[in-house]
């Protein structure tokens, strides 16, 4: 298990790399082993375990809509997790929702991800497009 300032290191990079649209940075800071748990009743909801799945998940809410970073708001780390609260540009037209990340951090690399976002009906609306 990462201790704060380590948690603080890799959140620090990942944020900044996904800010510059450093696709191999940001890929690259996940775990082998990675979690993502994804909230709502979309079909992307649930717990998507191991990079191929979580991979999967990243490409298929990108596939289902279009999405621009605006801004990494803030960094906040304890003990054992730490997040990052993120606005996004999200759908066409546009609509600005803040989400806020909840990680774990093992082996320098982002182990486990929770995404919470501000209007979770919007998310899963999004989310349920077919492509």
């Amino acid at each position: 298990m990462a201790d704060a300032d380590e948690t603080r290191r890799v959140l620090e990079r990942y944020s900044a790399a996904w800010l510059a649209g450093d696709l191999e940075v940001v890929l690259g800071s996940y775990h082998d082993d990675i979690e993502l748990h994804y909230m709502g009743n979309s079909p992307l909801a649930g717990n998507h375990v191991g990079r191929d799945a979580a991979f999967a998940a990243l490409g298929q809410a990108s596939l289902r809509t279009s999405r621009t970073l605006v801004a990494v708001e803030d960094v906040l780390v304890g003990e054992s997790l730490g997040a990052l609260v993120a606005i996004e540009d999200l759908g066409d037209p546009s609509r600005r929702v803040r989400r806020v990340l909840l990680y774990r951090v093992q082996d320098e690399k982002l182990r486990e991800c929770w995404l919470f976002d501000e209007d979770q009906r919007f998310i899963d609306d999004l989310w349920s497009t077919e492509i």
